[in-house]
């Protein structure tokens, strides 16, 4: 039997180097746009929910994106300066800021539009298994938080 504790072993080690190389990828792409990976990742929550004319709230942000006010806050911060997005308190709550894409930060979705493809572009991994691996990550990660919920109820 294989050492248990072996590296190579890990589920855990898989997901993370996986995500490493993954995100190396997009550093170049991302350069063209000037965004950094979750600087991007916060630009495709606010282009989907925008076409949605959905308000989207910091809280609401993170819980989709799974990161803490934390780390969101500096990374929003910056997208504001750079004008992609305002951030505004609430009226009738001023714990809650609403996030909203600026004219420059909804035209900079044309020119994201295609880093899907180029991401792709020289892998030798067919899309379909792509999709099929990214639709079971998302199986596996709904069980996990809903073993979290239930051990934390």
């Amino acid at each position: 039997m294989d050492d248990i504790l072996a590296l190579d072993n890990q589920i855990c080690f898989s997901l993370y180097a996986a995500n490493r190389a993954i995100t190396a990828r997009y550093r170049p792409l991302l350069k063209e746009l000037n965004l950094t990976y979750p600087q991007y990742l916060v630009m495709l929550v606010l282009w989907e929910r925008s076409r949605a004319s959905q308000v989207t709230r910091v809280s609401d942000l993170g819980a989709r994106l799974r990161l803490d006010s934390g780390t969101l806050t500096p990374l929003l911060k910056r997208l504001a300066i750079r004008g992609l997005i305002r951030r505004e308190r609430s009226v009738d709550d001023e714990r809650v800021v609403t996030l909203s894409l600026t004219g420059k930060g909804a035209d900079l979705r044309a020119q994201a539009a295609q880093i899907p493809q180029k991401l792709l572009c020289g892998l030798e991994v067919a899309p379909e298994r792509l999709l099929a691996l990214r639709d079971e990550l998302n199986e596996v990660l709904r069980s996990i938080e809903a073993r979290a919920e239930e051990s934390s109820a």
